[in-house]
């Protein structure tokens, strides 16, 4: 029942920059829009796990909801999704291990994890099993960072890497 992580990160390992903007991951033309293994890995989960804010900011971008899977929603402030998400986006709250066992209690065993605090939450409990994370040719030198501080590290091991777009390096990791 794997945990899986897919995101882009700056070459020191922030998510978003000091004012929360991610604008700089466009920063690499991409004019035939190579989809960099988001579709593979779509394919590969049953559900999503994201964040409040991230949910909020895949909202802001005014397109059609990307995602044809359930998505989950950790926060404690939201209490409903618009009409058209109705059946595609679902609310959770609580412990990080608890909303987990719910999830998969309805059959969703293999998650695709985002978002910053969400992500660090389960990193911190030892439940990422899977890190797929695209190097964008970028310092920010400060901003949101991807991994929390651990008090044990955490070992994985390469499965293999990706160049795409002669500039973005995609590393697949999964949990030693």
């Amino acid at each position: 029942m794997p945990n899986i992580v897919f995101i882009a990160t700056s070459l020191d390992g922030y998510i978003a920059d000091r004012h929360g903007n991610i604008d700089w991951l466009h920063d690499i033309p991409n004019p035939d829009g190579e989809d960099m293994g988001f579709v593979a890995i779509q394919e590969r989960v049953n559900a999503l796990l994201m964040g409040r804010t991230t949910y909020e900011t895949v909202l802001s971008f005014g397109v059609e909801w990307p995602y044809q899977k359930p998505v989950f929603v950790l926060s404690s402030r939201i209490k409903e999704v618009p009409e058209e998400l109705t059946g595609k986006v679902f609310i959770v709250s609580g412990e990080i291990q608890e909303v987990l066992n719910q999830i998969r209690q309805q059959g969703y065993h293999t998650l695709y994890v985002d978002g910053g605090r969400t992500i660090r939450s389960l990193m911190e409990l030892e439940l990422i099993d899977e890190l797929m994370v695209s190097a964008i040719p970028i310092v920010l030198g400060g901003g949101t960072p991807l991994y929390p501080q651990l008090e044990i590290p955490q070992r994985f091991e390469l499965v293999k890497s990706t160049i795409y777009l002669n500039a973005i390096v995609q590393s697949h990791y999964r949990r030693k």
